[in-house]
């Protein structure tokens, strides 16, 4: 994987213990020493790189995270420090980059739909077996992915993909929870509708083993 892009902040006089601060206790610290940030982009952006990847392929994903730090950077000091963990907070600039790409991202499901096979495949599994069975597959998934709405697709690959929980999705998109389930469970009827058969097989193939 291409090396990924680090914040523009030098990590000299970086004390070792900050490897034990929460997100939080690091943001605040980095309005004051600015180097304190870039432990933040060690420890969140693997997880970023991996699920835009899967979203809109590798090369995107390197100006994506990278994007996703840059802005989390600049609007830190408006970070809620209540919460520990900025996962979502990141996960949620992410995807409001990512919908600047919608276009790009429909454009590539409807490709994998219609062909079988995608670059941006290639980023759903990992060994050379697991991506010749999912190529069986990933064309009908991908179809129905595509028809999903931007909103709706979020909602679910962030609970498919990152592992979200609701209430960590809905901190992420900044709506309520009871809009996650609603969305979650509209997404999943239609996907199930559109693959039939293969609803049970490729819902697990999204969420890892276990069934959406």
């Amino acid at each position: 994987m291409t090396e990924l892009p680090r914040p523009p902040s030098p990590r000299a006089g970086v004390p070792r213990e900050t490897a034990e601060d929460d997100d939080a206790s690091l943001i605040a610290a980095s309005l004051d020493e600015p180097e304190r940030f870039a432990t933040l982009f060690d420890r969140h952006a693997p997880a970023i790189h991996r699920y835009v990847a899967r979203r809109l392929g590798r090369d995107a994903a390197d100006d994506v995270t990278a994007e996703t730090f840059l802005a989390a950077f600049r609007m830190r000091a408006r970070y809620d420090v209540a919460r520990a963990s900025a996962r979502p907070w990141l996960h949620g600039i992410a995807a409001r980059l990512i919908s600047r790409h919608r276009r790009d991202e429909v454009r590539a499901l409807k490709i994998l739909a219609r062909t079988g096979h995608d670059p941006v495949a290639e980023s759903w599994t990992e060994g050379a077996d697991d991506r010749i069975a999912a190529h069986a597959v990933s064309g009908p998934l991908a179809k129905a992915l595509s028809g999903l709405s931007q909103g709706d697709r979020h909602v679910l690959l962030l609970f498919a993909w990152a592992d979200f929980t609701y209430l960590e999705i809905a901190e992420a998109l900044d709506i309520p929870a009871g809009t996650v389930r609603s969305r979650l469970n509209r997404a999943r009827r239609k996907l199930r509708s559109a693959l039939g058969e293969l609803g049970p097989v490729l819902e697990s193939r999204m969420h890892g083993g276990s069934t959406v």
